[in-house]
């Protein structure tokens, strides 16, 4: 019996690379042109990232509202909420524009009318807190007739709370403006007056009225609610309800190129939550609460500003 060779068998071809390098520069291709078209789409594609820490200026970080609310921004958005707080007015619309906080919750629309267009700036209103009402306080008196002539009434210097501060002490009787007033009034409009009006810096108003050297004040909501001033040391105060208090509606505020943004929208509008507005009440219970969109207050802002710029010749 013979031995055969085993006949050989042929090599294993190679498989070519070629449809593998096809198929991965497809891929990066159609990705691409998905980037190019998300990017060009012109949409705000802008979502609440878990983890996104949001700055926002305030000046009553103490209320017990705002822990709520941090808790809530956390808790529903994914977002860390800093507050940065200020004790002074003049601070947190600068500290805004030059990026050290991304809102701030602090200033109405008249406030905010009057930076723009004293600071050539343009920050933009994303939504609505309240309408609180400008107290006139006493701790000596109860009725604004009461004062005795020449008595001394602190008022908020800035110009916008300081004409609002003249026009609750004419609403009192306590005084005339030039021409009736209007919400650009300053301490030289006053025409006739039976007291001696004195301009301080917003946050030594309550502060002058507790150490007796006024016999009253109009005080500021938050300087109030710090000091510890009592409901029932208000004298007169204007009408948060009234259709002349539109521009006092508080307002959070972003620079302009992020009013699309939908994290700072959802901040905005997380003030208005069941939970926080609890609170909210308990430290301003004279506040009278406006949800307002984002679209309605710019447009608001615009007719304000151009009656900033009016007044300011």
């Amino acid at each position: 019996m013979s031995s055969a060779t085993p006949p050989a068998l042929p090599d294993k071809p190679q498989r070519s690379k070629l449809p593998i390098l096809i198929g991965a520069a497809v891929v990066v291709v159609v990705a691409v042109v998905i980037a190019l078209v998300v990017r060009n789409t012109g949409e705000d594609t802008t979502t609440t990232a878990a983890g996104e820490t949001v700055r926002i200026g305030v000046t009553d970080q103490a209320e017990p509202y705002w822990n709520t609310y941090v808790d809530l921004a956390q808790e529903r958005l994914g977002v860390d909420v800093e507050l940065v707080n200020f004790s002074d007015y003049s601070l947190p619309n600068p500290a805004l524009s030059q990026g050290e906080v991304d809102l701030n919750q602090f200033q109405h629309t008249q406030y905010l009318a009057n930076y723009n267009v004293t600071a050539g700036d343009d920050l933009q209103p994303v939504g609505s807190t309240a309408v609180y009402p400008l107290p006139l306080y006493s701790t000596e008196h109860d009725d604004p007739s009461q004062f005795p002539q020449g008595a001394k009434i602190a008022i908020p210097d800035d110009a916008i709370n300081e004409a609002r501060a003249l026009l609750v002490l004419q609403d009192a009787g306590l005084l005339t403006l030039a021409g009736g007033g209007s919400a650009f009034s300053t301490v030289a409009d006053v025409e006739t007056s039976t007291v001696e009006v004195v301009p301080l810096d917003a946050s030594q108003t309550a502060g002058a009225l507790q150490s007796g050297s006024v016999a009253g004040a109009v005080v500021n909501n938050n300087y109030a609610t710090s000091a510890g001033l009592p409901v029932d040391a208000v004298v007169h105060q204007d009408d948060p309800e009234s259709e002349s208090a539109v521009p006092y509606v508080n307002l959070f505020v972003s620079r302009a190129e992020d009013t699309g943004n939908q994290t700072y929208l959802d901040l905005a509008e997380l003030i208005h939550d069941p939970a926080v507005q609890e609170e909210f009440v308990k430290s301003y219970p004279q506040a009278v609460v406006r949800d307002v969109d984002a679209a309605t207050l710019q447009e608001q802002l615009v007719d304000v500003e151009e009656d900033a710029r009016a007044a300011q010749g």
